[in-house]
């Protein structure tokens, strides 16, 4: 846990957005948000998904899901 806070710190001390990979509980959901982690992705969130199937689970989610499609090719 201390290396990701660490690891979330030093993002944000170079101005990145941080984003986690690999989320699988409701736990680390917990821990990184109140870490202020800023996007997460991870089978918590949906399994690997083909590009078609994506449009449908973003219309079947709860805003409070606060669901955000991250195109990895335009990664900084």
């Amino acid at each position: 846990m201390a290396i990701t806070k660490g690891v979330i710190a030093l993002g944000h001390s170079l101005r990145l957005k941080v984003v986690a990979e690999g989320v699988e509980t409701k736990e680390q959901q917990d821990f990184l948000r109140s870490n202020d982690c800023d996007e997460m992705q991870g089978y918590l969130f949906s399994k690997p998904l083909p590009a078609d199937e994506v449009t449908a689970l973003l219309k079947g989610h709860s805003p409070k899901q606060n669901l955000t499609v991250v195109d990895p090719r335009k990664r900084a």
